[in-house]
């Protein structure tokens, strides 16, 4: 069975985020995505997922993703600051942070090259 024909989990959504930032690290040719945002449910466990591909994308895709562990939502807000390191997860240009009320764009030197085929693990 291949990766593109595995079915989506419905136990996880792509949530809001109010801002992303992309910033460089303290090595060289490091850099980091900051992400934050409020989520809607004070026990859900909030997470910055790339996206998975066989060929190197433009923009990479990170999806701003929440989770609820037992499935119910205590309503109320809980803001959320993730970071995550780019390194392997940086398209040709760079990489595109994608929650359910937008997407933003960010270039981003030291990516994949455009074409190249990209090795899974296992």
């Amino acid at each position: 069975m291949s990766v593109e024909t595995l079915p989506s989990a419905s136990s996880v959504k792509l949530i809001s985020f109010d801002s992303a930032d992309v910033r460089p690290g303290f090595v060289n040719d490091t850099f980091f995505l900051i992400v934050r945002g409020e989520a809607p449910c004070l026990n859900m466990e909030v997470q910055l997922v790339p996206r998975i591909y066989l060929d190197c994308p433009e923009y990479w895709g990170i999806e701003v993703v929440g989770t609820l562990p037992g499935g119910i939502c205590l309503t109320a807000m809980k803001p959320y600051v993730l970071t995550i390191s780019l390194t392997g997860v940086t398209g040709s240009v760079g990489i595109e942070v994608i929650g359910s009320n937008k997407k933003e764009k960010f270039d981003v030197p030291g990516g994949c090259s455009g074409g190249a085929q990209l090795q899974m693990a296992g």
